[in-house]
């Protein structure tokens, strides 16, 4: 019996670039044309084989080589690294679908150079699920590919990543699609093995307005405004040395005073941390014993748990009533809402002189707790309890 194309279910395709991102591109002259040049990147091999074998993607190479098959880029100089390149893989169960190279150089503006999508047109039907599929790519060119093909992209930055000369769309747009920026080949298996974590929440009441989306496996990207810049301050701790991408506006009854701005970003924020965790798969879970942090005379220790129950312990005082324009009385107010919202366990102390030092070294020990519990193995994709759920 034939089967109707048309009940197959869409497939979802990565489309991989080569240099950089499967192969380690050579700075001299980001040209391998000999055999000695070929360096793979580290993991690569086994995160890429375990996502051909176990995941449903469909591969396919997107890979920009200027001027091949000319004098300054020949052919034969090509092709024997390349088809190495292609048996390894092939050896690890990894098998494009295609193999599509781009010739040309970048100042002939063709339409078949990447980010342009003339040799992917076929993939832009309904056979194929853009909005679930991903560009993984190194330069910021193939986060453009990504845009224009309606998909993700898995940006590989890099110091030495090049083609920002090339975009055409403004940058922010761009950034817009990047679902995931890591060096790292086990991120990015882990990854699509055990989805993205984002959440967006918004809380209004008749006191506030708290708009937030939190990227749970960011790189320490902030945009933190609440009215309070001292609060502020520490909400951009909790995003840079957590590893997390906040977006966090509150409007609040500040007229009234500080309480409500404060207890309302906790549980807003508290719920986005809820909502990304998700199932909770493979997460570390704990904060991993105590993360303790110094700061000048202070020493903050947080002790961090994931675990669907909500607890508070607090050891800490401060002999000020105000830290800039945040009153003291509210630092244990704000960790107590945030437990209760995100459903996690708390224990924390701090010793020290200077009051500044003691909060900001608590808010600083918090995030690298948070770090080391939102932690995932994928090829440990069990809940970590044994009650059967967190």
């Amino acid at each position: 019996m034939e089967i109707d194309p048309k009940s197959e279910p869409a497939r979802k395709i990565l489309f991989i670039d080569r240099d950089g991102v499967l192969i380690e591109e050579p700075k001299e002259d980001l040209q391998v044309d000999r055999f000695e040049k070929l360096t793979f990147v580290p993991g690569m091999l086994a995160a890429l084989g375990k996502i051909a074998r176990e995941l449903d993607f469909e591969l396919v190479l997107v890979t920009n080589q200027d001027g091949l098959g000319t004098d300054a880029f020949p052919r034969e100089q090509f092709d024997g690294p390349h088809q190495l390149l292609i048996r390894t893989l092939a050896g690890e169960g990894i098998h494009f679908l295609e193999e599509c190279i781009d010739t040309s150089f970048p100042e002939d503006m063709a339409p078949t150079r990447k980010p342009r999508t003339g040799m992917l047109q076929h993939y832009l039907s309904d056979r194929f699920d853009m909005k679930n599929s991903f560009v993984i790519g190194d330069r910021i060119t193939d986060m453009e590919l990504a845009k224009n093909l309606g998909c993700k992209g898995i940006f590989m930055r890099s110091a030495t990543s090049h083609g920002f000369h090339e975009i055409s769309a403004p940058l922010e747009e761009i950034m817009d699609v990047v679902a995931l920026q890591t060096r790292n080949w086990n991120d990015i298996w882990t990854f699509l093995r055990l989805g993205a974590r984002t959440a967006e929440i918004t809380r209004t009441t008749r006191e506030t307005d708290v708009r937030v989306y939190l990227d749970l496996d960011g790189t320490g990207r902030a945009s933190i405004a609440t009215g309070l810049k001292f609060f502020d301050h520490m909400l951009e701790q909790i995003a840079r040395h957590g590893a997390l991408d906040i977006t966090l506006t509150t409007k609040g009854d500040l007229e009234v005073d500080e309480h409500h701005t404060i207890e309302d970003t906790a549980i807003a924020l508290g719920e986005a941390f809820s909502k990304a965790l998700g199932h909770k798969i493979g997460i570390g879970r704990y904060g991993q014993g105590e993360c303790t942090l110094p700061m000048d005379d202070a020493i903050a220790s947080v002790a961090l748990d994931f675990g669907g129950r909500s607890w508070l312990v607090w050891n800490a005082s401060f002999r000020r009533e105000r830290i800039g324009d945040m009153p003291t009385e509210m630092f244990s107010h704000f960790f107590k809402s945030f437990c209760d919202a995100a459903r996690c366990n708390l224990n924390i102390r701090v010793e020290g002189e200077n009051e500044h030092h003691k909060i900001e070294a608590i808010f600083k020990a918090f995030a690298k707790a948070i770090d080391r519990a939102k932690q995932r193995d994928a090829d440990r994709a069990y809940l970590p309890s044994t009650k059967g759920t967190l």
